[in-house]
């Protein structure tokens, strides 16, 4: 497989639900694609965190959200777009608090994180993976 061919998007509907979707495509995706278990792993942990965000946070009914994946030699980029042009910001949750740390989950797993605007609305929000395993 070339690595043109390792690049994927999809829509998705805007509701927690959803959420687990995005797991299982963004996992069979990867592991099609030969990365490795450990790197398979990480990046569906990112984009779960990414698309909760989307659905929680940017969330316009009858407005998909979309992640997009691709692979380029030994790094992954994730990338999730929703109709929000509200920046991320991480939160400083207390200790005891059972939500609010994805995003300093996300910038704690990846090299290098960030957002963008998006035409003609709402953001990307990014995470570049560094792959430790094989890729096909």
């Amino acid at each position: 497989m070339s690595e043109s061919d390792m690049d994927w998007r999809m829509e998705f509907t805007p509701h927690e639900k959803c959420v687990w979707l995005v797991r299982r495509q963004v996992r069979r995706r990867l592991a099609r694609w030969g990365c490795g278990e450990d790197d398979v792993d990480t990046a569906v942990l990112v984009c779960s965190e990414l698309a909760t965000n989307a659905v929680r946070y940017a969330c316009v009914p009858r407005q998909n959200f979309e992640v997009h994946l691709s692979v380029t030699g030994k790094e992954c980029l994730v990338e999730v777009s929703d109709v929000s042009d509200i920046p991320p910001c991480p939160a400083t949750p207390d200790e005891d608090a059972e939500h609010g740390r994805g995003l300093l989950l996300v910038a704690a797993l990846a090299e290098n994180v960030g957002h963008r605007l998006r035409t003609p609305v709402g953001k990307t929000v990014w995470a570049r993976l560094l792959l430790n395993g094989p890729v096909s």
